[in-house]
């Protein structure tokens, strides 16, 4: 199974055919996957969980990102008194979507700086001790995890935990990046498009919208034929592909995932019933 869908429901226009209020209405008649960000920038309070559960349909799927206190990007003082106190409260937060079997995985996406180091390594393993009851992708951002020396026992030690790889598609520019590594380690993997704004990866900004330009980037027909041929060797390894476009700064990934669904051949069942034809012809 493949399952093609965007980080956020809130920032894509050409989806909306009703209010502002029901833009995640809107986004799951067309893809039976999002990705939660919101749960990144602070755990989200259970009412929220429960409102998102309730407007989507009973199939769809929620890829929930850990809260950045879990992932070591936070730059201000914890809210929680301590460590065992935010796992606690982030479990508590993500247990409803498991329970309405909503829960595709959570998504644990350590910092550029996050090294292949043992201290690192030790903390991961702290991650699924304390996550031991979800299903977990890592998604690395320093290359060292993927070096020569290193990348087969990254690879083994995901397997062994039991997590979920996460394949990205990223600019190539420096360690501050990872290469394109199309291997599983479970029955589920993740592939997260991040676009390839190499210019904007470097140079993202000092602003506060530094993202709009970082994941600025529109995927042509032939870069998704690549796309689609590692997402086809990714099925032969796992049940499920999860694929989520992140290029979502100048409106494009609502379009190229569209398409990409289109050049996969695929229809998903049990979408809401909304208009399912905003994009025909595609890129």
């Amino acid at each position: 199974m493949i399952k093609v869908g965007l980080t956020g429901w809130g920032d894509h226009p050409d989806l909306y055919t009703s209010s502002p209020k029901q833009k995640l209405q809107d986004y799951t008649s067309h893809f039976p996957v999002v990705e939660l960000d919101a749960s990144f920038y602070a755990i989200q309070p259970i009412k929220n969980t429960h409102k998102w559960l309730k407007e989507t349909p009973d199939n769809f799927q929620f890829v929930v990102k850990a809260f950045q206190g879990i992932t070591g990007h936070l730059r201000t003082e914890s809210p929680f008194d301590s460590i065992n106190e935010m796992f606690q409260i982030y479990r508590e937060s993500i247990q409803p979507y498991k329970e309405h079997g909503k829960l595709s995985m959570v998504l644990v996406q350590f910092p550029p700086w996050f090294k292949c180091e043992k201290e690192n390594v030790d903390y991961i393993m702290r991650v699924r001790e304390e996550l031991r009851d979800f299903e977990v992708a890592i998604e690395f951002r320093h290359q060292s995890w993927y070096a020569p020396d290193f990348k087969h026992q990254t690879v083994q030690f995901l397997r062994e935990h039991q997590f979920h790889h996460t394949v990205c598609d990223e600019p190539q520019v420096g360690k501050g990046c990872v290469p394109l590594v199309p291997i599983t380690t479970s029955n589920k993997v993740l592939f997260r498009l991040h676009g390839r704004n190499t210019y904007g990866w470097i140079n993202p900004g000092n602003n506060v919208n530094w993202r709009d330009v970082r994941y600025l980037y529109d995927y042509n027909k032939e870069e998704l034929t690549v796309i689609q041929k590692v997402c086809e060797q990714l099925h032969k390894q796992a049940d499920e592909v999860v694929v989520l476009f992140n290029n979502n700064s100048g409106g494009h990934s609502a379009k190229n995932a569209n398409t990409f669904k289109k050049m996969l051949g695929i229809e998903f069942e049990g979408l809401a019933p909304k208009q399912l034809d905003l994009f025909e012809g595609g890129i």
